[in-house]
């Protein structure tokens, strides 16, 4: 595992339930614009669920992928996490996205 990698998942389990955040934020908190690498560290998240990568959305406020899909049940699973921690989704969008963005300020 690689010190980026390291790093990705440690800020990450920084994000409380009920918020989310998205590649972008992780990417510019860490200091680097590898929005895409980042978003590989999610699919290959070796410790789902303690290091929740389903609280990781597109900057758009879509939900994005999970486990490396962007549709189908896995898509499902994550808006069912989503859900279970209080976050709204509507047509796989973030509900109020602004309100539970979190963004390591």
């Amino acid at each position: 595992m690689t010190p980026l990698q390291e790093q990705t998942y440690l800020l990450l389990k920084t994000v409380p339930p009920g918020r989310v955040t998205t590649y972008k934020a992780l990417a510019d908190a860490l200091g680097t614009r590898a929005y895409r690498t980042i978003g590989q560290f999610m699919k290959r998240n070796p410790y789902a669920p303690g290091v929740p990568c389903h609280r990781v959305v597109a900057a758009s406020g879509t939900i994005g992928g999970f486990m490396g899909k962007t549709d189908g049940k896995e898509i499902a699973k994550k808006i069912r996490l989503l859900r279970s921690e209080g976050v709204r989704i509507r047509r796989h969008r973030v509900v109020d996205f602004t309100s539970v963005v979190f963004t390591f300020q």
